[in-house]
């Protein structure tokens, strides 16, 4: 044979070989573009994401600088400034600022607390309290360079607002413990006076830049805060210096500005909220960049001559196709039809991609919810959530307008033999429950909670959807639930967008809380929820419940408690308010009771499961019966001890809880379960003084306080300190004291 009839008969392998080096060809001019090109171009795209970055933590730090001056000037705004020559403190309205300065505070996570103060007055009214400015500093606040002298010499000074630097102080709550906390301290300023206050801020340094996300700046990058006066405010690299590069840098028209250093890049930017000045350092290169290029040429150069190679002993056997496809489905040693074989693989990788389809559909499925959960957290929306939407945006806002309602279900009581219905289940019915209404998307949130998103188009439609759900209830609550315990709430109409879904979840979290304790609806409508001002509390009748449960009368305060709940139901009060009531009244029965630290251990699992269980309550009836069960194990507490309830402890605490009220030695006795004699001379031996001069002192020494510390007249503190009038309560402070109550007063205050 010829050479040329050779060559023909080799054609098809020809084809191939030839096809396989055109395949080359484009992956080397590929390959080299990406050498020459890769590198820099990442670096450029990295350096550019990071100045976005580093742009938008600036929008993140002039926001927060922006709400603190609002709270700021809101607190000025807020009523009680006492005049200059007035040095007198009007506590009733001190407390009102107090309450007004909680709500500031409690409206800004990263706002750890508010205190004012006024020239010339020791008074410091704080979002958490009142207290001494400098016990304050020096006690709560405490910093070795921040002391309160440090704070009034820089009030005293002409200064505007002052942002001042993240700083470790030692935080103490409880006056003894005391725990490292990073604070930032904004302190007012006092050019221009908006009012007599002198206003601090306090700022939780972790909250403010968990918010921020300075983790997302380029690897190795570091950020430099400084104030309008070119102080440092924050620093996430302490080897970092401002030095004199400000001194070289020219800001252009879009207050940005850029300054080269060996391997190192400055960029600098100027706040247009507050003429702060952000440094950011970054890479000027990757390192090592000549290394990497050299390997990167070698792998390419190594792998277009494995690859020639490889194309060479491929040709030599992909003139075999149906042999080769026949291998990779498994059939190629079989006998028989090679087509039919080829048919029976393909069948099976069909067969394949449909269980890869449904994979597919629940990931699909799973994202959707993912996304949802992030629409309901809240946060600043990042671009990245926004991309992830854009594809599925149509899904959750089909219609122009939405409701969205959620639907909880609760297990029968433990011992029940009914089976636990599946999610899916219930996702399905949900569908078509409220599919008529509207287009619906069902979520599960977990622990049998559903929450439902409804596309209307019309405002009208919001009342279909109600109508539906209330339809299902009484289905589900008669039918396929049976047995279970239901609950759901229907919001407001809200426009279509994705801030609109964290309102939207809000509201139907407050539907729960500002339910009807004893509603017979299943399903709670946001929009005819009425609030109810107040509950009826009666610390009176609180008195006599704990003091009957003292005395072992478990039914008189049983019947005692559901009166007092009685009373709250008939006014209509919400279910949070109900249940703060039941708290309220656990703890002031539970508080006499402890008197060791077992005891503290066993309170402690006993509030932890109280509370949890009220939280949880559907009904009035469950939150009382949570109640009654605490009462009776107190009562079956003091019926186990007994006479052991005559001990130190129990007497020292009892005294000092009920010091205002008539404590005859008989009540003394009666309560204890003895007699007057027999509790007189036990008393005596146990504490080594008579009763009546134990109880005198335990109520002076109040006195003495309310002395201090109060305007009361002395015949009002005598009353609130157990005494019947005030000639009794002159004569026994002065038997004990040697002067009269007025010279107490006049000695300590002067």
């Amino acid at each position: 044979m010829t050479p040329m009839n050779r060559l023909m008969a080799s054609r098809g392998l020809l084809q191939i070989f030839c096809a396989l080096l055109l395949v080359i060809v484009i992956m080397f001019i590929a390959n080299y573009i990406v050498y020459k090109n890769s590198i820099s171009g990442i670096y450029e795209k990295v350096t550019q994401n990071n100045r976005l970055v580093v742009q938008n933590i600036i929008q993140s730090f002039d926001s927060s600088f922006a709400t603190v001056n609002n709270l700021i000037f809101s607190v000025h705004g807020l009523p009680y400034d006492p005049a200059a020559e007035d040095k007198t403190i009007d506590m009733a309205k001190v407390y009102t600022l107090q309450e007004h300065l909680a709500r500031l505070a409690s409206s800004i996570d990263y706002v750890e607390d508010i205190i004012v103060f006024y020239d010339g007055q020791e008074l410091a009214v704080t979002a958490k309290g009142t207290s001494d400015f400098s016990v304050l500093f020096d006690k709560k606040y405490k910093h070795d360079t921040y002391t309160p002298n440090y704070w009034k010499m820089f009030m005293n000074a002409k200064h505007a607002l002052t942002f001042f630097p993240i700083a470790d102080f030692a935080v103490s709550t409880d006056g003894l413990t005391r725990r490292s906390q990073q604070l930032m301290v904004v302190m007012d300023g006092n050019k221009v006076r908006l009012s007599n206050k002198n206003v601090m801020v306090l700022l939780n340094a972790e909250k403010l830049l968990k918010q921020i996300d300075l983790k997302s700046m380029i690897p190795g990058a570091s950020l430099l805060v400084l104030d309008a006066n070119r102080n440092v405010v924050l620093s996430t690299d302490p080897k970092q210096e401002p030095g004199e590069l400000l001194n070289e840098v020219y800001f252009s028209p879009e207050k940005e500005a850029t300054l080269t250093r060996k391997n190192v890049e400055y960029h600098f930017y100027k706040s247009e909220y507050n003429d702060f000045i952000y440094i950011n350092k970054v890479p000027y290169q990757f390192q090592n960049i000549n290394s990497v290029g050299n390997a990167n040429y070698l792998i390419m150069m190594s792998a277009i001559i494995c690859a020639v190679l490889l194309s060479a002993f491929l040709s030599v056997y992909l003139y075999r196709p149906v042999k080769d496809i026949l291998k990779l489905f498994g059939g190629g040693q079989l006998k028989g039809n090679d087509f039919r074989k080829i048919y029976s693989g393909i069948v099976k990788v069909q067969t394949e991609n449909e269980t890869l389809k449904e994979q597919i559909r629940f990931a699909d499925q799973e994202l959707r919810r993912s996304l949802f959960l992030q629409m309901l957290d809240g946060y600043t929306h990042t671009r990245e959530l926004e991309m992830q939407l854009q594809p599925v945006y149509e899904f959750f806002f089909p219609e122009r307008q939405f409701v969205m309602a959620a639907v909880q279900i609760k297990p029968p009581v433990e011992g029940d033999s009914r089976q636990e219905p599946r999610v899916e289940a219930i996702t399905a019915m949900l569908e078509d429950a409220l599919g008529e209404a509207g287009r619906v998307a069902v979520f599960y949130t977990g622990g049998l909670q559903f929450t439902v998103m409804v596309g209307i188009s019309q405002p009208s439609g919001r009342r279909a959807v109600l109508d539906k759900l209330e339809s299902w209830m009484k289905r589900a609550a008669k039918e396929e639930l049976a047995g279970f315990v239901l609950w759901a709430g229907l919001s407001r109409l809200y426009e279509s967008k994705v801030s609109s879904c964290q309102e939207a979840y809000q509201d139907l979290q407050n539907g729960r809380d500002y339910r009807n304790i004893d509603s017979a609806c299943a399903v709670v409508d946001l929009e005819n929820i009425r609030y109810v001002p107040a509950i009826q509390f009666s610390f009176e009748k609180m008195e006599k419940l704990s003091n009957t449960l003292l005395s072992g009368k478990t039914d008189e305060a049983l019947s005692l408690l559901e009166n007092l709940f009685e009373e709250n139901a008939e006014r209509g009060v919400h279910h949070y308010q109900f249940a703060h009531l039941a708290k309220s009244l656990f703890f002031h029965l539970m508080k006499p009771n402890e008197q060791g630290a077992a005891d503290s251990k066993e309170s402690l699992q006993l509030e932890m499961a109280f509370c949890r269980r009220v939280d949880q309550a559907y009904s009035r009836a469950e939150v009382m019966e949570a109640l009654k069960e605490i009462v009776r194990f107190i009562g079956n507490k003091r019926l186990q001890e007994g006479k052991s309830k005559l001990n130190p402890e129990f007497i020292n605490q009892y005294i000092e809880l009920h010091y205002m009220e008539n404590l005859y030695l008989d009540h003394m006795a009666e309560l204890l379960n003895t007699s007057p004699k027999y509790f007189s001379n036990y008393f005596k031996k146990t504490f080594g003084v008579g009763y009546v001069d134990y109880l005198n002192k335990v109520r002076l020494s109040h006195a003495r306080e309310f002395l201090r510390h109060s305007e009361m007249s002395v015949a009002e503190i005598g009353e609130k300190t157990g005494y019947l009038n005030a000639s009794t309560f002159t004569t026994t402070f002065k038997k004990y004291y040697g002067i009269s109550p007025s010279e107490f007063r006049k000695k300590t205050v002067g």
